[in-house]
């Protein structure tokens, strides 16, 4: 297999809800449809941002199909078929590769800590099983409890159909090995906004992003900057954006990116418990970033 180019900005994309708790999918279309027109070059669906522990395999199925239509082309989809089990993440992935989509996400498995030989036979087995959908590693330790060390990663790089890796465990030492030891193809994007700038500097390609459902294009422009030389607008792009990837943050994802989205007039503030709303202070907070960011 080719390189496989997702792009420069992958939006972690969140899952809108109504009132009650069901899935919104109207909602969602015009969403995806309004992010494929603002900078995103490709969409994370079902991910940590778009909630995927309290969905169920139908609804992110027919999410899947959702945003597809809404996009028509315009964007990429990456599906979030990972698991903790092996056997379900193959059984998810095979289901979406029936939909045409352009890869998938293989979280590292949480909660049962395979040893890094695990992880290695996990992540291979889902390519395996499932050769047609590319697949983009998703390292992060402060969800899972368990880091993919980059040794493995390299390994990985060589099973046919592992394309890429979100890097989120805010380690750029461990970022710059994983870019040593892997072929200049295999495509590493920061999972964290405020790192991506410096992830570009030891070789990463791009951002799977949650502010970009906000400022898709300045994220744009800041790579674009960085990757002609523009290094010092590129850095300022950045610093401007900081206090806005930095909010998103103040309390577990994807509560704040919603509140910020609700203050700009989508109606997507709820979430599913255990996730619960945010304070008044915090969403006060958010309110004074976005009017000093002044997201377009």
């Amino acid at each position: 297999m080719g390189t496989t180019n997702f792009g420069q900005v992958l939006t972690a994309m969140i899952t809108p809800f109504t009132q009650a708790g069901a899935v919104n999918y109207a909602l969602t279309e015009k969403l995806a449809a309004h992010l494929a027109d603002n900078g995103t070059d490709a969409l994370v669906v079902c991910g940590t941002t778009g909630e995927s522990p309290t969905l169920s395999w139908d609804e992110e199925y027919t999410l899947f199909q959702v945003v597809r239509q809404a996009v028509g082309g315009k964007a990429k989809i990456i599906a979030g078929t990972g698991s903790n089990s092996t056997q379900e993440a193959i059984s998810a992935t095979q289901k979406a590769s029936k939909l045409g989509l352009d890869g998938s996400l293989q979280v590292v498995p949480y909660y049962n800590k395979p040893p890094q030989e695990g992880l290695y036979q996990h992540f291979k087995m889902v390519a395996e099983a499932v050769p047609e959908l590319p697949v983009m590693l998703y390292n992060v330790p402060g969800r899972t409890g368990q880091t993919l060390m980059p040794e493995t990663v390299a390994r990985l790089a060589d099973v046919p159909g592992i394309v890429a890796i979100k890097e989120a465990s805010g380690n750029l030492d461990h970022v710059s090995q994983i870019r040593r030891l892997t072929p200049p193809e295999f495509a590493i994007y920061s999972g964290d906004d405020g790192l991506t700038l410096p992830l570009l500097s030891v070789g990463g390609i791009g951002v799977v992003s949650v502010a970009s459902h906000l400022v898709g294009k300045q994220i744009q422009q800041m790579i674009r900057a960085f990757k002609q030389g523009q290094v010092a607008q590129a850095t300022s792009i950045h610093l401007q954006l900081l206090p806005l990837f930095k909010g998103l943050f103040l309390t577990t994802n994807p509560i704040p990116i919603k509140a910020a989205l609700a203050l700009q007039g989508w109606d997507v503030e709820y979430l599913r418990p255990p996730l619960c709303s945010p304070s008044a202070a915090l969403k006060q907070e958010l309110q004074a970033i976005l009017q000093a960011v002044n997201p377009q």
